[in-house]
């Protein structure tokens, strides 16, 4: 129901901006992020941020994203961003680091939860990352190697160990090498479920922060093409796509 809902919306939103005039924008999927990128599952769930972006090529005909042949691990679409190698890519989060690099579109796309996963017998509480920062110093932290989590923590004095994937991470807590990994929790989530681990490990009472992720463009993308995209986005917003979006993959 949700999903035709949701198709519905869009395309309705498509019978508008059939003249645009067209443009062909770079980007690329990113790997290992099944919340964002699932090329494995399908036209009817292929990540969220795949899903948005093909949403605003609904809203706006003319407009067309080429590369997505192409899976690039975090770091290296942090690079080709910042190198200009690409002009656009969904989804990331800001940081004042990141926004020295490149743009965003002023639109939030949908929104993430920073929380932890620990075994389901470990009945600790943990309510602030200075309990976190504790727990730590007896075994590190897992967080996904590169995201921008990996420098909040570092900066909060966790001691932590970055991974390749949440999958990984969640082997390493069931095996005791670890005693709490920290990410957001839409994906932590969902490698739970892919692994059949919710009678051994369960998420964290506490949400440590909320922030979104946004569409990301190159540092001199033409102002003309960011407010289209702007334009795109907002109507998608106000139209209610990115709300349904986000709860399809809840």
């Amino acid at each position: 129901m949700l999903r035709r809902a949701c198709c519905g919306l869009i395309g309705g939103l498509a019978l508008t901006g059939a003249h645009a005039q067209e443009l062909t924008l770079r980007t690329v999927q990113q790997a290992s992020s099944l919340v964002k990128y699932d090329p494995d599952s399908g036209p009817q769930r292929p990540g969220i941020c795949m899903d948005v972006l093909h949403a605003v090529e609904r809203v706006d005909p003319g407009l067309r994203f080429t590369g997505l042949d192409q899976l690039v691990p975090l770091r290296r679409v942090e690079r080709m961003l910042g190198e200009g190698q690409v002009d656009a890519f969904f989804c990331l989060l800001r940081s004042p680091e990141r926004e020295r690099q490149w743009r965003y579109v002023p639109v939030p796309l949908y929104t993430i939860r920073h929380v932890i996963v620990q075994r389901m017998d470990d009945l600790r509480p943990v309510d602030s990352l200075l309990d976190l920062a504790t727990m730590s110093q007896v075994k590190p932290v897992l967080v996904t190697r590169g995201t921008v989590l990996a420098r909040k923590l570092d900066i909060a004095g966790v001691n932590l160990s970055e991974v390749s994937s949440e999958r990984e991470a969640l082997q390493m807590l069931t095996l005791g090498r670890t005693d709490a990994i920290y990410g957001q929790d839409v994906n932590l989530i969902r490698h739970i479920r892919d692994a059949r681990l919710a009678d051994r490990v369960r998420l964290g009472r506490t949400v440590f922060q909320e922030e979104s992720q946004y569409l990301a463009v190159r540092s001199d993308l033409p102002q003309p093409t960011v407010d289209r995209l702007t334009d795109a986005l907002r109507r998608l917003e106000r139209e209610g796509v990115l709300r349904l979006l986000q709860e399809k993959y809840r």
